[in-house]
């Protein structure tokens, strides 16, 4: 039996906490003068209302919160968000067709950074940090939020954390789920303090400097310039994007081991070393040829080049550069970074580097089972073996994450989108990237799809932020039988 008045209880709290988090944009567009105020305002005062009435209406909570309340939760609590969340745009008329703001809501949200809108630096500055505040938002997930400092998921916690985590794997830094919520989001919130003054001393305005914090961290790629990072042609503010883009891939689990001198447990971490090797070997190999194709200066070239590629396999989706300009197989090569992620436990999107080295592995010992069938050929990932579940587990979610993609670019090439920009616009959606190839490149946006594509590629943000089991398993019979 599903406990629905924990689920209602629960939607209640999360909307009155989304209500709260839209109220610093109120502060914003007072002191610009923005004249947004008011529509941020409403929709607060009705995310709060509706959610009060529903917190309130339920007064005792059934606080078993088992793994199914845990996925329907999650699964809704990111529904209510995007509806919730899409309102400051209506009411502010800002982006006035539904379609449209819960594409970008969304978006947002699930820090994809994919954008309908054509001149962003004509928003009014309430909005605009309204939009960056929902990539920051659903960065760790407003699940992990709410357990940090609502005592009301203090027993049953852990299977909402496990549902929302991003990865296979959901380390925890404390015996109890609410402080290891905590520690997550001290960490999260410190980063984002960092490179926002960065940002400042590196020549930004205090509102772009927010701003590009709380996108960077979130790797989102929400920016308030039409050119993105492009725009700020300062060496010393890219490189310190690269630097905290690399940061928020990276475990915050690893992080925060770092932080405490705790560097044995960084350097165990075989994800890690993965993902900081990847992303030198391909900066160093894809300089040459930028430098080449782009005739820029070495250095521009080699900046351009990682920025992009930390840009892309983070999911972040700043750019600087035109990175479909340079040569078709460039091109290619950049396309099939939007298919890696960053690494579990981090805000990044994608499939993970965890998963990826856990096929490497298990695919080359399969090779040594082959020619030694007796052998007991075990897997390890940072010095642990790996069950054969996680295993099964790990190979399904590939499959589906290939499936997905497959059918999802049909759909959109049934549509009546060029195979090329299908590829592209469901890659990059499915991997919460932002931009990708063809017509939704990195000088581009999705404000030509039809609203049926919008809506489509909405489901395929959702579904890839929630790592495809979360929802999908909502729609399989046994999930709702009683037993």
């Amino acid at each position: 039996m599903i406990h629905y008045k924990a689920i209602g209880k629960i939607m209640g709290a999360l909307l009155m906490l989304l209500g709260a988090l839209m109220l610093p944009g109120v502060a914003f567009a007072l002191y610009f003068g923005s004249h947004d105020e008011i529509p941020l305002l409403s929709a607060a005062f009705v995310s709060f209302a509706i959610g009060g009435t529903l917190y309130f209406s339920f007064s005792k909570q059934d606080q078993n919160i088992r793994k199914r309340e845990g996925y329907m939760i999650v699964t809704l609590s990111w529904i209510f968000m995007s509806v919730f969340g899409m309102l400051p745009y209506l009411f502010s008329g800002t982006i006035p067709h539904f379609h449209d703001a819960i594409f970008e809501t969304i978006s947002g949200l699930t820090t994809t950074g994919a954008t309908i809108l054509n001149d962003i630096e004509a928003m009014p500055e309430g909005i605009i940090f309204w939009r960056s505040m929902t990539q920051w938002i659903g960065g760790l997930g407003i699940i992990v939020l709410t357990v940090a400092i609502l005592p009301l998921l203090g027993i049953g916690g852990i299977e909402l954390f496990v549902a929302e985590s991003p990865g296979p794997t959901s380390d925890k830094l404390h015996p109890r789920i609410r402080e290891t919520a905590k520690r997550l989001w001290l960490v999260y919130i410190g980063l984002t303090f960092t490179v926002g003054v960065l940002y400042y001393i590196g020549g930004m305005n205090f509102f772009d400097a927010v701003n590009h914090a709380l996108t960077t961290m979130a790797t989102g790629g929400f920016s308030t310039k039409n050119a993105s990072m492009a725009y700020f042609d300062s060496a010393f503010i890219q490189y310190t994007a690269i630097l905290f883009m690399f940061l928020a891939g990276t475990n915050f689990t690893i992080i925060y081991f770092g932080l405490m001198g705790k560097f044995k447990r960084v350097w165990k971490s075989d994800e890690f070393k993965a993902y900081a090797s990847a992303i030198l070997f391909l900066a160093l190999i894809f300089a040459i040829p930028i430098f080449y194709y782009s005739g820029q200066e070495f250095e521009k070239s080699f900046r351009d080049g990682l920025f992009q590629i930390v840009s892309l396999i983070t999911t972040t989706g700043y750019v600087t550069a035109d990175y479909t300009a340079y040569h078709q197989g460039l091109t290619l090569l950049f396309f099939m970074m939007l298919f890696l992620g960053g690494s579990a436990g981090s805000t990044s999107g994608g499939i993970k580097f965890v998963r990826h080295l856990t096929f490497v592995k298990n695919t080359w010992l399969e090779f040594k089972r082959i020619v030694h069938p007796r052998a007991v050929v075990p897997l390890k990932i940072n010095g642990d073996r790996v069950t054969g579940k996680i295993i099964t587990h790990i190979m399904n979610f590939l499959l589906i994450y290939l499936m997905i993609f497959v059918l999802g670019s049909i759909v959109m090439a049934l549509m009546g989108y060029d195979i090329i920009t299908s590829f592209g616009a469901v890659a990059t959606s499915l991997g919460n990237v932002g931009p990708a190839i063809g017509q939704v490149g990195p000088m581009d946006n999705f404000a030509f799809f039809d609203p049926g594509a919008k809506i489509f590629l909405s489901f395929l943000m959702l579904l890839g932020r929630l790592e495809l089991f979360t929802i999908l398993i909502l729609f399989t019979p046994f999930f709702w039988r009683a037993n």
